[in-house]
Order: structure tokens, then C-alpha cells, then sequence
């Protein structure tokens, strides 16, 4: 009587191996989860909605301090000059926003002045961030018109809000991610994670057989 754990272990081995190298990326790069879904056109033509971006510590060696588009010696990141960042606004309840660190400012400075008039809705009296109320950075999403915190998106980003900072990104690798958010948005997160379960048995058990017929051809 043949049994059915070589079967079993065929199916789950490949998911075992994604969860491995996800885990080993992190220990590498030093965050967790170690990439980021693109669920924006914000950051075009650089990085597109749909795409994974892989993150690292804002301060992990070998690729060093945050650096923002206005440094002389900024690193190229995704299509332009200056780190582009994951970061959240405590206590607003959104997602984490992808965008780029334009400048850094010091508390109270109007940076206004050193920003580009055409990324602003209005002067530095009429910005609620502004004058900067700490020490931080300013911020923009590549294909935006406004910075960040002209646009009503966030407040000045201070770097302990950064959770990480991009290093790369693989087209449209994120879109089983933008979807399954999507699905929790409209339906429910249980909703959602029974059947994300569901056709995980699913595909496991056609997983499975699949892989069984094929071993009893081979034996044949």
C-alpha cells in the first residue's frame, strides 16, 4: 500500500521554499515583511502599481543612511535621484505611503524656501506643516503635482516613521497582494482569509494528485 506523505510533502515543498527565502531576505535586509506591494501609480514611471518592491532598514549596512533627492551625493533608487521610503503617520489609520525623500528640513524652518514653488499649494502661512514643527523630511511621490505635505498627505516625516527604504523592484509582482487587499477591503478581511484557505487546500490537493499520477506513470 503506497502512501500518500511523499505526495503531500511534493505539494507543500514549494510554499515551505517561498517562506524560507522570504525569511532570509528579511535577516538580510533587516525588515519585516522585506517588500512592499505597489498599490499606486504615485510612483511612476519608476516603480508601476502592481510591482514588489524589496525594502531594507533605513539604516542597514552595506546601503547606508537615508539620503534625499536634494543631497549632492544622492544614490539613484528606481528612477531617481534620492531614497524612496515606506513610511506611516501614527494614529492617522492609513496605509503606509511609498514616495521619495525630497528634502530634509529642521524644526521651524520655512521650507518653503528651498522648495520647488510648483510642487506647493500655497506659502508657508498657508500650510499646516509648515513651519516644520521637528526635524525631518519632506516628501513626494515621483509622478505627483504636490509634496506630500502640501497635498494634505502627511505631516513632515520625521525618520523614525520610516519603516524602510526601497532597493529594488520587480514588475508586477505584487498584484496577488494588491488583489488580496483589495478583496478585504470590499468584503471583509475573514471573509477574504477563508477563501484565500480555501484555495490553498485547493491547489495543494490538485497539487498532490497531480504529482501522485505523475509518480505511478514514472514507476509504470
Amino acid at each position: 500500500m503506497s502512501s500518500s506523505r511523499p505526495d503531500t510533502a511534493a505539494a507543500v515543498a514549494p510554499a515551505v521554499a517561498v517562506l524560507l527565502v522570504a525569511v532570509l531576505l528579511g535577516a538580510v535586509v533587516g525588515t519585516w515583511p522585506p517588500f512592499v506591494a505597489v498599490e499606486s501609480g504615485s510612483m511612476t514611471p519608476g516603480v508601476e502599481r502592481g510591482d514588489l518592491v524589496v525594502v531594507t532598514a533605513a539604516d542597514r549596512t552595506p546601503w547606508g543612511d537615508l539620503s534625499s533627492a536634494a543631497d549632492a551625493d544622492a544614490p539613484t533608487r528606481l528612477g531617481g535621484p534620492g531614497d524612496v521610503v515606506v513610511y506611516a503617520v501614527p494614529g492617522a489609520g492609513g496605509r503606509p505611503v511609498f514616495h521619495r525623500l525630497a528634502f530634509p528640513v529642521e524644526a521651524g524652518e520655512d521650507w518653503t524656501e528651498r522648495a520647488d514653488p510648483d510642487l506647493l499649494s500655497g506659502d508657508c502661512g498657508e500650510l499646516s506643516t509648515c513651519p516644520a514643527p521637528y526635524d525631518g523630511y519632506v516628501t513626494r511621490g515621483d509622478a505627483n503635482g504636490l509634496y506630500d505635505q502640501s497635498a494634505g498627505i502627511a505631516p513632515v516625516v520625521p525618520e523614525e516613521w520610516i519603516a524602510g527604504k526601497a532597493l529594488f523592484a520587480v514588475p508586477n509582482l505584487g498584484w496577488t497582494r494588491v488583489a488580496i487587499d483589495a478583496a478585504a477591503a470590499r468584503y471583509g478581511g475573514v471573509a477574504t482569509g477563508v477563501v484565500l484557505v480555501g484555495l490553498a487546500g485547493l491547489a495543494g490537493g490538485l497539487g498532490a494528485l497531480l504529482l501522485g499520477r505523475l509518480g505511478r506513470g514514472r514507476r509504470r
